[in-house]
């Protein structure tokens, strides 16, 4: 795509990711890690109707849009790949959808898996990840490019390892919280996008219950006011440049808080990837060990996740 542009005389300048909900989540490490790494690529994240309503006035034939929805039918998405697709900028749709309607204006459309017995290099974080790196390398080259391959290859195993090692741990923290109702998740770095991805598609959507995510690096600049001995935290630790943020998290709640759970990706086994590229797939790690939090949850409290009673029932 890149060099086809640039056989034109037109270089590529910015990337653009565009989704809603979880679609949203899965594109935020792709854009965390080339806002990390590229040194001549603008990159941006936008809800798909922001982006629509609000389009950024550099879109045009310099940029690449990467546009993700598990339908391939939201009407937002649509509507912002009509947009990319208006002002000749590359639009690139991610779908599980066969017969998905934002292939009809994408310039390359992929088709991903999903499912448990999906391998997770395969679902939609991990493709945009190998996309974005293909982008990085063509636009200005990527020092760690086979060390990236490398962790590409490998995170499906270091996924399914840590599922195995959280079984009883989800149970447990089941039983501990099922009569909870209100959550803090904290993050940082590619993993924030999650930990705002957990609190509002799998606690408030999917579950019913109040909660909210934060930075780890603006805990300490007002919300960690609210700690006490009966306020819930999540604590999502990375490995990489980034782990002191959730590791000074973690050391103020030792001493004020008594309700948190920590998942943390280098315990869990992450630390097995390249290390200089290990702290961007630190987010696919969490996504699967919290959706059997999730899942667990849900069964002990008798709420299916795929309860609804507004989304698709009503007008909105």
């Amino acid at each position: 795509m890149i060099a086809a542009r640039a056989e034109k005389g037109i270089e590529v300048s910015e990337v653009f990711f565009v989704a809603c909900g979880g679609s949203l989540v899965d594109l935020y490490p792709s854009k965390y890690f080339l806002a990390s790494e590229s040194r001549v690529l603008r990159t941006d994240l936008y809800t798909a109707n922001e982006f629509v309503h609000a389009c950024p006035k550099v879109l045009g034939e310099r940029s690449i849009v990467i546009l993700c929805s598990h339908s391939g039918n939201t009407p937002e998405v649509v509507e912002a790949v009509k947009v990319a697709k208006s002002v000749g900028s590359i639009t690139v749709t991610l779908t599980h959808n066969t017969s998905a309607e934002i292939a009809n204006f994408s310039d390359h459309n992929i088709l991903y898996e999903w499912g448990d017995e999906s391998r997770v290099k395969n679902n939609p974080m991990a493709i945009s990840l190998a996309l974005s790196l293909e982008v990085l390398q063509q636009a200005d080259g990527y020092p760690n490019y086979r060390e990236f391959q490398e962790a590409l290859y490998k995170i499906n195993d270091v996924v399914a390892a840590a599922r195995c090692k959280v079984e009883e741990r989800v149970s447990i923290f089941a039983a501990a919280y099922q009569k909870e109702e209100m959550f803090y998740v904290l993050s940082s770095g590619a993993s924030y996008g999650h930990a705002y991805g957990f609190a509002n598609s799998s606690l408030m959507e999917m579950q019913w219950l109040d909660a909210s995510s934060i930075h780890s690096g603006e805990f300490f600049h007002g919300p960690f006011e609210v700690t006490d001995k009966k306020t819930n935290f999540i604590v999502l630790v990375n490995e990489g440049r980034i782990r002191p943020l959730d590791e000074r998290v973690l050391n103020f709640l030792k001493r004020y808080a008594k309700n948190y759970v920590v998942i943390d990706a280098k315990e869990l086994g992450i630390g097995l990837l390249p290390e200089s590229v290990v702290e961007f797939f630190n987010p696919i790690l969490f996504y699967s060990v919290l959706c059997d939090y999730r899942a667990a949850l849900a069964k002990i409290r008798n709420h299916p996740l795929e309860t609804r009673r507004y989304m698709g029932k009503v007008e909105y």
